[in-house]
């Protein structure tokens, strides 16, 4: 599940599109040594794009979290995010990444030197064959101790340790407790339970991205007629879960089939949340 094969790529860096990786940060830029990026992630499969939109105006709302100054906006970044789109075969798996950074400043970044890359890549979409996870000993950090609203570049080396202590232990993914010591989501996923015919997934509380795909998700349970409830969820009841999934950019929705020493099955609910999210990406 982490690992991404990345195809051909576009960019679009100073108002042009190039190919491949181009070079455009350097030792003394401040995003390199003092992490002032943002970014977000979109995906384009079949010829669409399932809430583009929303993932290009967060990256926007997160830079200005960082202090970054924007000049542009999502709208702008949809367009631009549409013409690399248009630039691969319509039945291309794509992942769309918006980022802003900052060129200069000390500790503090210089707004005014807020720089935007987007890049457009062939990264085909996961089998949702499914994944395993256990407890992480590290915690999600909350949201005075670190800037948990922005999809910010400097908090995932916490969820990069996060996987390579489950990985060490012969699982996929963690699930990642918060401050409090109540469940916030899976390293890299929001996390959804069901017990007895409710859905459960825990209330966003500063200390975890209320993910894009996470809402569509609820939504469209709930549209489907599903009870779904946001609540604190210790990790003692996802032991006692009928079922475990995530939700995220990368593969959307997929099972969650052990966690720990207890083998779950794909089930229903999680099948339908996954055809219920497919139909409203292709219906555009």
């Amino acid at each position: 599940m982490t690992k991404v094969k990345v195809g051909r790529a576009r960019a679009y860096v100073d108002g042009r599109w190039q190919d491949g990786r181009p070079l455009v940060l350097g030792p003394h830029s401040h995003a390199v040594w003092l992490s002032s990026v943002v970014f977000d992630g979109a995906r384009a499969f079949a010829g669409v794009a399932p809430d583009l939109d929303r993932h290009c105006a967060r990256v926007v709302a997160s830079a200005r979290i960082l202090g970054l100054a924007p000049k542009l906006d999502g709208a702008q970044i949809t367009a631009l995010a549409w013409q690399g789109i248009r630039q691969f075969p319509e039945d291309a798996e794509l992942y769309i990444c918006p980022m802003f950074y900052a060129e200069d400043g000390f500790i503090m970044p210089d707004p005014d030197s807020t720089r935007f890359v987007l890049t457009v890549y062939e990264s085909a979409l996961p089998a949702a064959d499914g994944f395993s996870a256990c407890l992480s000993s590290y915690r999600r950090p909350a949201p005075d101790m670190a800037p948990t609203r922005a999809k910010a570049s400097c908090l995932y080396p916490n969820v990069a340790r996060c996987v390579s202590e489950a990985g060490e232990k012969g699982f996929d993914t963690a699930v990642v407790l918060d401050p409090d010591g109540n469940v916030a989501e899976f390293a890299y996923a929001n996390l959804f339970m069901v017990l007895d015919g409710v859905v459960l997934t825990p209330a966003p509380n500063g200390t975890f991205l209320d993910g894009i795909t996470r809402q569509r998700v609820i939504a469209l349970l709930r549209e489907a007629g599903l009870t779904v409830r946001q609540r604190t969820i210790a990790f003692e009841d996802l032991l006692d879960a009928d079922e475990l999934f995530g939700t995220g950019n990368y593969y959307k929705v997929a099972p969650c089939v052990r966690l720990e020493d207890r083998d779950l099955e794909a089930g229903p609910v999680y099948r339908k949340a996954r055809e219920l999210y497919f139909a409203f990406a292709r219906g555009g």
